[in-house]
């Protein structure tokens, strides 16, 4: 398989339709039908079901489509690689983020480093632990912020950060009217709770709840973070997640969870699999040392709202 055909080929599985996609190519439509027959005849597979008006895309022309778009970000990542060895320290580093407190993290990290190396571009795609892993181990990513946990066996890394678990609260609701920032983990007992997808993360707040012996009320997973405010907004239920940089919110109150309390840990991660370019390598040795000086505290990276510590000893979750 050439990769232009399959430029072809994704560009067809896109607009699932010969004619639009030959347009959009630049390229008249026998040849690139010709192309992806010769695709489908290679491969001894149909990629498309051909109906009157548009195409259908096969199982096979699926699994084709996800595998290319693999492809040729991999081919983009490495000509980067090569740009960057030919003119010193420039070049992209591809970071893989989870949400939480990873994105902002990252931000203070990249504002320090393009300091130092201006020519240095950045890519940064955020999703599910398992989304962000599952990049990283395909070559995909350079780096990546996970929460802890993580495979020691097969991935190095360090610690990076840490935040409480919060309830985040409608605003209307009573317990949202209580003094204070924080609530006891017993104030949630018997509350419709909204809690992150994660069967661990799951696992771990029901063990979590049995230490108080109750059982938590769980009756909506998400996602992410997004998900986790726009359902408290709308009065459902109680979000419990991670606590991230403040966004001012009318209609929500978020406070962190006591007695007992539990944080969340992130971790920057690399595979050790694959040897980090300079490039990377350069940029790893600046968040250690970012680390060691505690410069996240500094007026130059502060954030604007005073951040929640637990003491170290909280048990992660």
């Amino acid at each position: 398989m050439e990769l232009r055909t399959l430029r072809y080929f994704i560009t067809v599985a896109q607009e699932l339709n010969i004619t639009r996609a030959a347009e959009k190519l630049n390229m008249s439509q026998p040849p690139l039908s010709n192309q992806i027959r010769g695709l489908e005849e290679e491969l001894g597979a149909p990629l498309f079901i051909r109906g009157k008006r548009r195409l259908t895309l096969t199982d096979e022309g699926s699994l084709l489509l996800r595998r290319a778009v693999q492809l040729l970000d991999l081919e983009e990542k490495t000509r980067q690689e090569l740009a960057a060895m030919k003119s010193g320290v420039s070049g992209t580093i591809v970071l893989g983020l989870v949400e939480g407190r990873a994105p902002y993290l990252t931000a203070r990290w990249i504002a320090g480093f393009r300091e130092e190396f201006p020519l240095v571009r950045y890519s940064l795609w955020n999703g599910s632990s398992d989304d962000v892993l599952d990049r990283l181990h395909r070559g995909l990513a350079d780096l990546a912020v996970i929460a802890a946990p993580y495979d020691t066996e097969h991935l190095e890394g360090f610690p990076v950060g840490r935040e409480p678990w919060v309830a985040i609260i409608p605003r209307k609701h009573p317990l949202a009217q209580l003094p204070g920032d924080q609530l006891p983990l017993a104030r949630l007992v018997g509350q419709p709770l909204i809690v992150p997808t994660r069967k661990s993360r799951i696992e771990a707040i029901r063990k979590w709840f049995g230490e108080i012996g109750a059982e938590p009320d769980i009756f909506c997973e998400m996602s992410n973070y997004v998900d986790a405010v726009a359902l408290a907004e709308q009065g459902v239920g109680i979000s419990i997640f991670p606590q991230t940089t403040y966004t001012p919110n009318d209609l929500v109150v978020s406070k962190v969870v006591t007695q007992p309390a539990r944080q969340a840990e992130y971790v920057l991660v690399w595979s050790k699999a694959q040897q980090p370019s300079g490039l990377v390598q350069a940029f790893i040795d600046y968040v250690q040392d970012f680390l060691e000086e505690d410069k996240i505290h500094s007026q130059r990276f502060r954030v604007r709202e005073a951040e929640h510590i637990l003491p170290q000893e909280t048990e992660r979750l």
